[in-house]
């Protein structure tokens, strides 16, 4: 099992936030702070250059940047040791349904969950939400040959396959 933890600013909608779900489920650890995340946390970042793979399976935590990116800091985030962006998914939340690459926190933590081989812990992340599940069911291919490839750069040739032109 890896543990979750979260960076939240609060500048989201407490109602609709997935991460405050999952705090209350004791699913995830949320901190108001960067500094105070282990440095051996990996951290989904959509603008790191190196894709999430199976190869970053022996990861303790992974981190969630639950926030306004007009707020973040991204000089602390580029300076992090380990920082990997998630392949293309599609989103199963119900604001963001059927759109590339705009998935809630619940839904990349499970992405990176599954595919450093952790599904049955991606699974009970989502089992939180009614369209959680659904999230795995609309990217069941995808999700499977991203947990199958050796590296992030087999991940990043196999997402291309899905990619729209």
């Amino acid at each position: 099992m890896i543990r979750l933890f979260a960076f939240r600013d609060n500048s989201c909608d407490p109602r609709k936030c997935t991460v405050k779900r999952l705090e209350k489920w004791g699913m995830v650890r949320v901190f108001d702070s960067l500094a105070r995340i282990p440095k051996s946390s990996l951290i989904l970042d959509p603008t790191a250059e190196q894709a999430l793979s199976p190869a970053d399976r022996s990861v303790p935590s992974i981190t969630a940047l639950d926030c306004s990116w007009e707020v973040l800091d991204t000089g602390e985030v580029t300076r992090w040791p380990v920082r990997r962006a998630l392949p293309y998914l599609v989103a199963a939340n119900p604001v963001n349904f059927g759109r590339p690459l705009r998935l809630t926190s619940v839904e990349a933590f499970a992405a990176a969950l599954y595919i450093v081989g952790e599904k049955e812990q991606a699974e009970a992340v989502l089992s939180k939400f009614n369209w959680g599940l659904h999230f795995l069911e609309l990217n069941a291919d995808p999700l499977a040959e991203y947990a199958a490839a050796k590296n992030s750069t087999e991940v990043v040739a196999i997402q291309a396959a899905y990619m729209p032109d």
